[in-house]
Protein backbone atom coordinates (compact mmCIF):
# COMPACT_ATOMS: atom_id res chain seq x y z
CA UNK A 1 0.00 0.00 0.00
CA UNK A 2 2.76 2.49 1.02
CA UNK A 3 4.63 2.06 -2.15
CA UNK A 4 0.71 2.73 -4.38
CA UNK A 5 0.34 5.77 -2.31
CA UNK A 6 4.27 6.95 -2.60
CA UNK A 7 3.89 6.87 -6.60
CA UNK A 8 0.42 8.43 -6.52
CA UNK A 9 1.88 11.19 -4.54
CA UNK A 10 5.01 10.96 -6.95
CA UNK A 11 2.68 11.22 -10.19
CA UNK A 12 0.73 14.19 -8.38
CA UNK A 13 -2.64 12.15 -8.01
CA UNK A 14 -3.08 12.47 -4.39
CA UNK A 15 -1.22 15.02 -2.34
CA UNK A 16 -0.56 14.97 2.13
CA UNK A 17 -3.79 16.21 3.66
CA UNK A 18 -2.62 16.29 6.91
CA UNK A 19 0.19 14.30 9.46
CA UNK A 20 -1.25 12.67 12.58
CA UNK A 21 1.17 11.15 15.65
CA UNK A 22 0.72 8.14 16.34
CA UNK A 23 2.26 4.88 18.94
CA UNK A 24 5.11 4.84 15.66
CA UNK A 25 5.34 6.79 13.10
CA UNK A 26 3.50 9.83 12.24
CA UNK A 27 0.16 8.60 9.88
CA UNK A 28 0.00 10.55 6.85
CA UNK A 29 -3.91 11.81 6.14
CA UNK A 30 -4.10 11.56 2.07
CA UNK A 31 -6.42 13.42 -0.30
CA UNK A 32 -7.04 13.22 -4.04
CA UNK A 33 -6.00 15.95 -6.03
CA UNK A 34 -7.67 17.30 -9.12
CA UNK A 35 -5.31 15.36 -11.55
CA UNK A 36 -6.42 12.10 -9.38
CA UNK A 37 -10.09 12.97 -10.00
CA UNK A 38 -9.69 12.94 -13.69
CA UNK A 39 -7.34 9.96 -13.80
CA UNK A 40 -10.21 7.95 -11.75
CA UNK A 41 -12.52 9.59 -14.46
CA UNK A 42 -10.87 8.09 -17.16
CA UNK A 43 -10.10 4.44 -15.91
CA UNK A 44 -13.53 4.03 -14.76
CA UNK A 45 -14.74 4.95 -18.58
CA UNK A 46 -12.33 2.39 -20.42
CA UNK A 47 -14.25 -0.91 -20.78
CA UNK A 48 -12.23 -3.82 -19.41
CA UNK A 49 -10.66 -6.27 -21.67
CA UNK A 50 -12.78 -9.67 -21.83
CA UNK A 51 -10.24 -12.78 -20.68
CA UNK A 52 -10.45 -14.68 -23.78
CA UNK A 53 -8.27 -18.00 -21.72
CA UNK A 54 -7.00 -19.07 -24.74
CA UNK A 55 -3.72 -19.88 -22.70
CA UNK A 56 -5.49 -22.31 -20.15
CA UNK A 57 -2.91 -24.09 -17.48
CA UNK A 58 -5.62 -26.43 -17.07
CA UNK A 59 -6.29 -27.33 -20.58
CA UNK A 60 -2.65 -28.00 -20.84
CA UNK A 61 -2.72 -30.27 -17.86
CA UNK A 62 -5.57 -32.24 -19.84
CA UNK A 63 -3.46 -32.29 -23.35
CA UNK A 64 0.04 -33.71 -20.91
CA UNK A 65 -2.24 -36.45 -19.17
CA UNK A 66 -3.26 -37.24 -22.52
CA UNK A 67 0.24 -37.43 -24.09
CA UNK A 68 2.11 -38.95 -21.51
CA UNK A 69 -0.56 -42.07 -20.67
CA UNK A 70 -1.65 -40.95 -17.69
CA UNK A 71 -5.81 -40.71 -16.74
CA UNK A 72 -7.10 -37.04 -17.60
CA UNK A 73 -10.96 -37.64 -16.81
CA UNK A 74 -9.28 -38.08 -13.16
CA UNK A 75 -7.76 -34.77 -13.44
CA UNK A 76 -10.89 -33.67 -14.89
CA UNK A 77 -12.85 -35.05 -11.98
CA UNK A 78 -10.27 -33.55 -9.06
CA UNK A 79 -10.85 -30.45 -11.10
CA UNK A 80 -14.57 -30.44 -11.28
CA UNK A 81 -14.56 -31.48 -7.32
CA UNK A 82 -11.93 -28.35 -6.31
CA UNK A 83 -14.51 -26.09 -8.13
CA UNK A 84 -16.86 -26.90 -6.59
CA UNK A 85 -15.89 -26.97 -3.43
CA UNK A 86 -14.56 -23.23 -3.99
CA UNK A 87 -18.68 -22.36 -5.49
CA UNK A 88 -19.79 -23.88 -2.20
CA UNK A 89 -17.44 -21.56 -0.08
CA UNK A 90 -18.79 -18.62 -2.40
CA UNK A 91 -22.00 -19.38 -1.99
CA UNK A 92 -21.72 -19.60 2.00
CA UNK A 93 -19.89 -16.03 1.77
CA UNK A 94 -22.49 -14.29 -0.52
CA UNK A 95 -25.25 -15.27 1.87
CA UNK A 96 -23.68 -13.68 4.59
CA UNK A 97 -22.71 -10.38 2.66
CA UNK A 98 -23.70 -7.59 1.58
CA UNK A 99 -24.61 -6.61 -1.81
CA UNK A 100 -21.30 -5.74 -2.48
CA UNK A 101 -20.10 -8.75 -1.43
CA UNK A 102 -23.00 -11.27 -3.11
CA UNK A 103 -22.22 -9.25 -6.52
CA UNK A 104 -18.49 -10.30 -6.24
CA UNK A 105 -19.19 -13.57 -5.23
CA UNK A 106 -22.12 -14.00 -8.44
CA UNK A 107 -19.14 -12.81 -10.80
CA UNK A 108 -16.85 -15.34 -9.60
CA UNK A 109 -19.58 -18.28 -9.75
CA UNK A 110 -20.63 -17.59 -13.06
CA UNK A 111 -16.89 -17.70 -13.85
CA UNK A 112 -16.55 -21.17 -12.27
CA UNK A 113 -20.30 -22.24 -13.62
CA UNK A 114 -18.39 -21.82 -17.18
CA UNK A 115 -15.72 -23.64 -16.14
CA UNK A 116 -17.87 -26.48 -14.94
CA UNK A 117 -19.21 -26.45 -18.67
CA UNK A 118 -15.51 -26.49 -20.15
CA UNK A 119 -14.98 -29.17 -17.89
CA UNK A 120 -17.90 -31.37 -18.74
CA UNK A 121 -17.61 -30.66 -22.60
CA UNK A 122 -13.78 -31.62 -22.38
CA UNK A 123 -15.04 -35.01 -20.02
CA UNK A 124 -17.18 -35.84 -22.83
CA UNK A 125 -14.47 -35.15 -25.53
CA UNK A 126 -11.61 -36.63 -24.35
CA UNK A 127 -12.00 -40.46 -26.27
CA UNK A 128 -11.54 -37.53 -29.09
CA UNK A 129 -8.86 -35.21 -27.78
CA UNK A 130 -6.56 -38.73 -27.21
CA UNK A 131 -7.05 -39.84 -30.78
CA UNK A 132 -6.27 -35.92 -32.02
CA UNK A 133 -3.12 -35.57 -29.51
CA UNK A 134 -1.41 -39.19 -30.19
CA UNK A 135 -1.80 -38.21 -33.89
Amino acid sequence: MYATLSRLLKNGLVEVDGVEPGGGPDRKRYAITDAGVTDVSRWLAQPEKPEPYLQSTLYAKVVLALMTGRPAADLLDSQRAEHLRLMRELTRRKSDGDLAEQLICDHALFHLEADLRWLELTAARLDDLAKEVSA
